[in-house]
């Protein structure tokens, strides 16, 4: 008779430790410390922060005709402000990415314009311009560059990609003056006959003068 009895009372002390010690699941939650919760929201946030900054530079990618952001080097600069000596008249840079040929150019004295549809870029552009002395020569607008009309600059730089070079050379065919110079960066125009070649590699720039080419077209 003393079997049975100890039985229950062996039962009621495993059922009071039960309460006591944790389940392994139970025990991994109680060893998490709140610094894990605090680093977890960091991460979060800056993974929402990193995406927040990333999208506007991606999606450019994602349109049937991208003019994704490729940053300029130092040469390609100087040979587009070379092109661009002993011009006159306003400037456009089509696409201008982080501002440094619009930047460059209002330096030379050019009244310069940088169209962007990153509006990250156009903000950081006019950070750039302001910090160096220039911004009131300088300006940048957020826009799609087939909703602007370019006929009232005398001089065009474009860094394009192959896909939109044949569509950009009707537009500017049709809205630019005689007097006007457009500088390609990085890839030609596929049917102008560039006046200049200037450079190697990726940092070869091709200018072609309007009232060059519309002379070509209209011999028999």
């Amino acid at each position: 008779m003393e079997g049975g009895g100890t039985l229950p009372e062996a039962l009621k002390e495993e059922r009071q430790l039960g309460h006591i010690l944790p389940t392994s699941s139970e025990a991994s939650s109680v060893k998490r410390s709140p610094w894990g919760f605090l680093l977890t929201g960091i991460v979060g946030g800056a993974l929402v922060a990193v995406y927040a900054v990333a999208t506007p530079f991606i999606t450019p990618a994602l349109r049937k005709i991208c003019l994704p952001f490729v940053p300029a080097t130092s040469k390609q600069i100087e040979n587009v402000v070379k092109m661009l000596r002993c011009r006159r008249g306003p400037l456009v840079d089509i696409g201008s990415g982080d501002g440094r040929i619009v930047i460059a150019a209002a330096k030379e004295g050019f009244s310069a314009v940088g169209y962007e549809l990153n509006p990250w870029l156009v903000w950081y552009s006019r950070y750039c311009a302001w910090q160096e002395g220039v911004h009131g020569s300088a300006r940048f607008y957020i826009s799609d560059l087939w909703k602007v009309t370019f006929s009232q600059y005398s001089n065009v730089v474009i860094f394009g990609v192959p896909q939109m070079m044949p569509q950009l050379e009707k537009k500017l065919e049709l809205e630019l003056e005689d007097d006007a110079r457009v500088i390609a960066c990085r890839f030609p125009f596929p049917h102008w006959i560039p006046d200049h070649v200037t450079g190697e590699g990726i940092d070869t720039v091709w200018v072609y003068d309007v009232s060059t080419f519309r002379g070509r077209e209209k011999r028999p």
